[in-house]
């Protein structure tokens, strides 16, 4: 039976901190010119927050505004987070092709399974033409209840999955793959932090890595 994986996207195929201050600072530029904001942007702030759902990025970033003025942040800052995408100002990990493709070959069924908003996800899928490895593309806004815990389980239904690895950079990943019974590999990336990294079965510094786990656990005994 093949080995189902399952990726985060920001922080873990996709080099979200190449266009991460770039769209926040316009975002909060706006707020400025609109008498919104009157501070530096709060780039180290999300930084730390990095992978938790929205609702909660924009109450740690925005605590004092209104919903309203939550949501127009929100809005403008994934415009502009697609603008850079689709400007080429984004990247992929090293080697994230290359394992995709080695998966893909090796009858892996490959998911995603993101906190994004799914119009941001998709503008990553296609512009790296990510769809020719990929499954299918989950994002957290499927989920009522925003919960990556349950995106992951939706997954598993979807597909009956048996076995599978869920692989990111943050605890939401790692309680993820624990909660439905699979195997947690955590990347030691840009927004990663050593007390969540700890508590995964796995960690790794460079996604080559994943190639030897994926087949180790696929061997017969194994699992």
């Amino acid at each position: 039976m093949s080995l189902t994986i399952i990726f985060d996207m920001d922080g873990t195929l996709f080099q979200t901190d190449k266009i991460l201050e770039l769209s926040l600072e316009d975002t909060f530029n706006y707020l400025r010119s609109s008498n919104l904001w009157d501070k530096k942007t709060p780039i180290e702030v999300y930084r730390e927050i990095m992978g938790v759902p929205l609702p909660v990025v924009w109450n740690t970033l925005l605590p004092n505004h209104s919903i309203e003025i939550r949501t127009k942040a929100n809005e403008l800052f994934h415009e502009k987070l697609i603008d850079n995408i689709n400007m080429g100002k984004g990247a992929l990990y090293p080697n994230t092709e290359e394992v995709l493709s080695y998966l893909k070959n090796n009858n892996h069924p490959i998911f995603i399974a993101s906190n994004g908003q799914t119009e941001y996800l998709n503008a990553i899928v296609k512009y790296y033409k990510l769809d020719k490895w990929i499954t299918e593309t989950f994002s957290i806004q499927q989920i009522p209840s925003q919960n990556k815990t349950d995106l992951v389980n939706t997954i598993l239904k979807k597909y009956k999955v048996v076995k599978g690895v869920v692989i990111g950079d943050r605890l939401s990943d790692i309680n993820a793959a624990k909660s439905n019974g699979l195997i947690s590999v955590g990347c030691n990336f840009d927004f990663a932090q050593e007390d969540e990294l700890s508590q995964a079965d796995e960690i790794i510094d460079d996604l080559l890595h994943v190639k030897g786990i994926v087949d180790a656990l696929s061997a017969p005994t194994s699992y």
